[in-house]
């Protein structure tokens, strides 16, 4: 247990065993531990023992004990007894998220659920020897109490029934509490007869795998420490994330006061924001500030990423549902909506943390970290506890009563499937390939290489500065960092004032003021380029901690961070796509958004702490992601990050008129291949495939036109025209005579024609009719498209980003639907575009039976 000593350093002292992945503890907790398991925990606990961190071992009997059954407490005993043969010397039972009726024999002879619980926890105490001892109720917290504290028969049968030498968890007014006050512990105290130790999920992160907490201890006053017997931090899934949950309750928990109170224009406020921040590192030590706390901790975390240490395997990170709805139309009668659940057992981990406890300034102030079942310990023990059977996942903060069967991707659509969701295809009107990519896993020697490759252009470790970038990125479950409010602010003040800098609006402000242009206008330009900066701090951030030594910790970070800047760098190309003007005056009209973080009463809601924090599930990267201008597109935004971590950064940005030949030879590349080799002589007719798929959208459409960059190679591209029918109306003006110049007609009579003698037909007998969806499909899908990327990249998202840049720049100039015609031979191009949230539409009586459209609505 080699972290250990740095959490006494930080006076943390105990540890509590209570992984819901170790099927022993929960689901089957009659089972006793095997030799080699039980050797296993022994070492645990020893070594906790030797760093003078007491080691709770916690169980979970609730889910389908018999509190009457002189044989399920013999079982109960039994296992607790081996556990104390192992060294164990304090312990814990959780009867949380159970459902709290009574089997008919308990009811038989306990006068209610709390008697029969009180009752066997009695027992247990009495026949272990009074040891240390923990107790979770199946009313934790304000939220849950029948009818309420006071009035909780339920709550007052423990206060007045446990032994009163018992320790109760609670968790303040809800499962997860944004604030604690002393009112409120005054009052769970008089119902218990004894000071609670606080349970707090304030970093807990089980419930919602888009967001970590990496902000810090806050919403608890010191003043609170004289009040508890102790506290408990319930934190990230990933051990390696909870460096400043735990190391700043270390610091409040050595405190005595709150920041004082400053006065500005005769009103009295709370040194708590981060405009007050240049005052808060000359505070007296006794006076705990989260910000300084904050800022200590990073300074001392910092070490952490330059420690040498490898990570084997790829990163496993489970992804359950994210609704990014109103919170009005979401239910909130139960909390764990947050994965599908089955009673079928699985090997992925994750769970609840194990928590410790450790006693300061007369508070125990406990921390907490997860054990999945590896091989290798979430405290870096030397000995971990390693289950050989299938584990199963038991979540308070995900599911009360079943079994985990698969982790969930983060949305309401379904995912798509690793294997298959991430191809680079192409897909158009005429001939198409797909061309599937699989994505190597390499070795961690490997990624190391890759890194070193890198060093000579990027030597720079992370900084201060940057974790605190990172923190803010990812704050707490009820507020954004400062620095995350900024992207979210700069972003939507851009989308909203765009209209400034429309074609439209800057002709008009031209021919009024001919020398200088609007204040307004400029700036707009400016705080484009300060978003431009803002994007290249968090690409700056993600690339340092790519090259961190570190590589475990940069396993359980590298998913967060790489997600946020996969979103960030979409709202930055947005932003440069607008600052081009390609858009009308009227665009707030159709880019605003239903329910963003600037929407009326949302902000509001999601900071008062009111509702669960799974109501806003997704945190500041479905925050942002809902300020793109693509209401019915979430789908889009589910994208797995890479299983290694890379430093590659694919980026979107507008067509300019030098990337013709790049595209083309996309075009050439996906296209070629689908084409008989015989049918077509491609060096006669190189272009032939590229003008009838992709010319005609450079030539008249570039404004709709965007690639995706590798390193400045552009590798794909995603094309458009706003209207169909005006595109191949203006494709018949001046766009097939020049074609039909350039390839002129084949009077050949083979009765079978060439691939390449279709596509010069195509452009001679161009029949408007068979080209366009029937009038109703066309009326919601007014946009053309088409799409390729080169099967060179391995990152999840390309595709889909770059589609979501397209997407938005249509819903700019007012389309809310596009299609796209494919050959119906062409299976592997429909799956794709079917992943891609694409439906077949209906199609018109004259259209060429061999085509089927594709469409969605954005």
């Amino acid at each position: 247990m080699k972290n250990s000593p740095k959490l006494k350093k930080w006076g943390v002292g105990c540890y509590v065993y209570a992984p819901k992945d170790d099927y022993k503890h929960r689901a089957y907790w009659r089972d006793l531990y095997t030799v080699e398991e039980a050797e296993q925990l022994g070492g645990l606990i020893s070594a906790a023992r030797d760093c003078g961190v007491t080691l709770y071992y916690a169980l979970s009997p609730g889910l389908d004990m018999t509190y009457s059954s002189q044989k399920e407490i013999a079982t109960l005993k039994r296992k607790l007894d081996q556990v104390a043969q192992c060294g164990c010397k304090a312990f814990a039972l959780l009867f949380d998220d159970i459902e709290p009726d009574m089997s008919p024999a308990d009811k038989e002879v306990f006068q209610s659920f709390a008697h029969a619980q009180v009752s066997i926890t009695n027992e247990i105490f009495q026949h272990l020897g009074q040891p240390k001892f923990l107790v979770c109720p199946t009313q934790y917290c304000s939220a849950r109490a029948v009818p309420n504290v006071q009035n909780s028969d339920y709550l007052n049968t423990l206060g007045s029934k446990l032994a009163p030498q018992i320790d109760i968890m609670w968790t303040g007014q809800k499962v997860i509490s944004r604030s604690l006050t002393t009112e409120s512990i005054r009052e769970i105290t008089e119902v218990l007869r004894r000071p609670p130790v606080i349970w707090d999920n304030l970093h807990a992160n089980d419930y919602d795998q888009k967001r970590v907490f990496l902000g810090p201890y806050q919403g608890r006053s010191p003043d609170l420490i004289s009040q508890l017997r102790g506290v408990l931090t319930n934190p990230n899934c990933e051990y390696g994330a909870n460096f400043v949950a735990i190391h700043t309750l270390a610091q409040w928990s050595k405190c005595t006061s709150d920041p004082p109170l400053i006065t500005h224009d005769n009103e009295s406020m709370k040194l708590e924001t981060e405009s007050d921040e240049e005052g808060i590192i000359d505070l007296p030590e006794n006076i705990y500030h989260s910000r300084r706390a904050l800022r200590i901790a990073i300074k001392e975390w910092i070490p952490e990423f330059r420690r040498q240490k490898q990570a084997h395997g790829p990163i496993i990170k489970p992804q359950p549902t994210i609704s990014i709805m109103s919170p009005v139309a979401i239910p909130l009668a139960s909390f764990n909506t947050c994965m599908a659940t089955s009673t079928t057992t699985i090997t992925t981990s994750t769970s609840t943390a194990p928590l410790s406890l450790s006693t300061t300034n007369n508070v125990e102030s406990i921390s907490s970290a997860t054990v999945n079942g590896s091989p290798t310990n979430v405290l870096q023990t030397a000995v971990a506890v390693t289950m050989n059977p299938p584990l199963v996942i038991m979540n308070s903060l995900v599911s009360e009563s079943k079994v985990i069967s698969e982790p969930m991707d983060c949305n309401m659509s379904p995912a798509p499937s690793p294997q298959s969701s991430d191809t680079a295809m192409n897909t158009d009107n005429g001939s198409s390939v797909s061309m599937q990519v699989e994505t190597p896993s390499p070795s961690v020697d490997m990624v190391v290489d890759v890194i070193q490759d890198r060093k000579h252009s990027y030597e720079r470790d992370l900084t201060e500065e940057d974790l605190l970038l990172m923190c803010d990125l990812f704050y707490l479950p009820f507020e954004h960092g400062p620095q995350s409010v900024q992207y979210l602010t700069e972003f939507n003040w851009l989308k909203s004032n765009a209209y400034l800098v429309s074609n439209e609006n800057l002709r008009k402000s031209k021919k009024k003021d001919s020398t200088d242009p609007k204040p307004e206008i400029e700036e707009w330009y400016e705080r484009a380029k300060r978003m431009d900066e803002l994007t290249e701090q968090v690409n700056e951030l993600f690339q340092r901690l790519t090259f961190s030594a570190n590589r475990e910790l940069v396993h359980d970070l590298y998913p967060y961070v790489w997600d946020v800047r996969c979103v960030i760098s979409l709202l930055n190309f947005y932003v440069k796509w607008l600052s081009e003007g390609h858009f009308p005056q009227s665009i707030t009209n159709y880019t605003l958004g239903s329910y963003t973080w600037f929407s009326k009463g949302w902000k509001e809601s999601f900071m008062s702490g009111d509702q669960e924090p799974w109501v806003f599930r997704g945190g500041l990267v479905a925050d942002l992601q809902r300020l793109m201008p693509v209401d019915a597109g979430s789908d889009l935004f589910i994208y797995k990050p890479p299983d290694t971590p890379t430093n590659k950064m694919y980026n979107v940005r507008p067509y300019t008129f030098e990337d013709e030949s790049a595209v083309y030879n996309i075009c050439r590349c996906t296209c070629y291949t689908s084409i008989d080799d015989h049918s077509i002589n491609k060096s006669d007719l190189p272009d032939l495939i590229p003008d009838r798929l992709v010319g005609s959208y450079l030539t008249l459409s570039p404004e709709l036109c965007f690639v995706v960059e590798d390193n400045g190679t552009v590798i794909g591209y995603a094309l458009a025209a706003l209207n169909a029918k005006e595109f191949y109306q203006n494709l018949q003006v001046s766009w097939f005579s020049e074609m039909c110049s350039k390839y002129p007609l084949d009077n050949s009579t083979d009765e079978i024609q060439s691939a390449s003698q279709e596509i010069i037909n195509w452009f001679h007998s161009f029949n408007i009719n068979q080209e366009l969806p029937d009038s109703n499909a066309l009326s919601q899908h007014q946009s053309v498209m088409t799409y390729a990327t080169l099967p060179v990249n391995n990152d999840a998202s390309v595709s889909k980003r770059l589609i979501i840049c397209l997407l938005a720049a249509l819903r700019a100039n007012g389309s809310f639907g596009v299609h796209v015609p494919l050959r119906t031979k062409d299976q592997q191009t429909l799956e794709f575009y079917t992943k891609m949230g694409f439906m077949e539409i209906s199609q018109g009586s004259n259209l060429n039976p061999g085509f089927t459209y594709l469409g969605r609505v954005f």
